[in-house]
């Protein structure tokens, strides 16, 4: 007896399976049409796959688009300098109110794991308190991990280290930082040094805001390879963001990318975000904004697609929808192959998983019972039709349903209603 059974549905792979669930966890992959449950889920002819996670985002700033005012300049730095305006005069309520209606949004879309950096430069501390009560109020259907994150410098905010070691202490999950924008590159190299020793000393991980830039001499990315390997991090820490490597010389980065492989350094792009604030200060031609994807995967590295924002003082749109960004991913980094495609439906499920140490993700006997159910029929199909949530599963818990996205049509001669899934002749 299971307490739920998803029928005929397609796995990743293309494997047509049943899936029983007994409380939270997958207790059988296999034909279970004889066995009972308290409920049947029917997919037949429907991808399932394990939740999307989200390695990089930030809750305390997000549903917050126009308080007290629009980015006008569209810029990475004047985003910053409002989100500095907005900190004084926002509440704990306020974060948490934005923060679990995005939950909500979360759920919805079946992401059910999100890494949300959390700013430290502000001596209430008022958004790690309100996040980490988030935190523990999604903890039944979503797996919120939380950076200390010091937004205006480690070293350059007078406050920031203190606050973000009050962070660490409070709870906060993982140590995060922002070398790059230090009054000096000594400055980063040095706070990535000492943030990672304090990673070390307490047994955390590490995604460091690295080199979101258009510079090509930000190398902090180096230094955060080499500390990884000399204090032993291996599979611990992150590279968010990346972007000055769209702009380096092509032999350091035959040297660079090496280093990052062998310090088993994830990489987390942030497509929708960096295609909008990177290259401002170009004219023509312009530069994507994003770091260099395929040649990292080429060497190994973990590399993953990341939300960052949505509908706040960086970016003005957003649906907490992971298919929209490795939609957008898939795009600028031209991985349009089937293979690279299924490649990014990876690189917002498994890949993300990995980085954030997802230890029971997965859809295997065993793994917690968390799980979606897309009006798709392959992973490739699913990023293109940025495919409805038809089930979400978190858990063991069914959380959400969406109808199927089937239009009705009255024309002449032609069929009733029509459904945009279609699977191409691929030789």
């Amino acid at each position: 007896m299971f307490d739920l059974i998803i029928k005929g549905g397609t796995l990743t792979t293309g494997e047509i399976t049943d899936i029983g669930i007994k409380c939270n966890r997958i207790t059988a992959i296999e034909d279970l049409s004889t066995a009972n449950a308290g409920q049947i889920i029917d997919a037949t002819g429907d991808l399932v796959s394990p939740p999307f996670v989200d390695p990089h985002f930030h809750m305390d700033a997000t549903l917050s688009y126009g308080q007290p005012r629009i980015n006008a300049s569209g810029t990475l730095l004047e985003g910053i300098g409002l989100w500095g305006e907005l900190k004084p005069v926002m509440t704990r309520d306020d974060v948490v109110a934005r923060a679990l209606a995005y939950c909500d949004w979360a759920a919805s879309m079946g992401l059910l794991a999100i890494r949300s950096h959390v700013d430290t430069c502000d001596d209430r501390l008022l958004g790690v308190e309100a996040l980490l009560d988030v935190r523990e109020q999604v903890r039944d259907y979503i797996d919120l991990q939380l950076v200390a994150f010091p937004q205006d410098g480690f070293y350059r905010d007078p406050t920031a280290r203190a606050n973000t070691l009050r962070a660490l202490d409070m709870g906060v999950d993982v140590v995060g930082g922002i070398p790059h924008f230090e009054r000096r590159m000594q400055d980063g190299a040095a706070s990535v040094t000492e943030l990672c020793e304090i990673a070390a000393n307490r047994g955390l991980q590490v995604d460091m805001h690295c080199d979101e830039t258009d510079d090509p001499m930000s190398r902090h990315i180096e230094t955060l390879a080499f500390e990884t390997q000399r204090l032993g991090l291996q599979g611990r820490v992150a590279g968010s963001h990346l972007t000055s490597m769209h702009s380096m010389d092509n032999y350091y980065v035959s040297k660079l990318l090496p280093l990052m492989a062998e310090a088993e350094i994830s990489a987390i792009p942030n497509p929708l975000i960096n295609i909008v604030l990177q290259g401002r200060h170009d004219t023509y031609p312009k530069r994507r904004g994003l770091t260099r994807v395929k040649e990292m995967q080429a060497l190994g590295i973990n590399v993953c697609w990341g939300q960052d924002c949505v509908l706040d003082p960086w970016y003005s749109l957003g649906t907490a929808d992971m298919l929209d960004v490795a939609f957008m991913g898939l795009h600028v980094a031209q991985m349009t192959s089937p293979e690279e495609m299924r490649r990014c439906f990876d690189m917002v499920t498994v890949n993300n998983a990995k980085t954030m140490g997802l230890q029971e993700y997965g859809l295997h006997v065993g793994a917690q019972a968390s799980l979606v159910v897309l009006d798709a029929g392959d992973p490739v199909e699913a990023l293109r039709l940025r495919a409805n949530r038809l089930f979400v599963i978190a858990k063991g818990k069914l959380i959400s349903q969406t109808p199927r996205a089937d239009a009705a049509l009255d024309i002449a001669g032609r069929a009733a209603s029509v459904r945009r899934r279609h699977r191409p002749a691929i030789t």
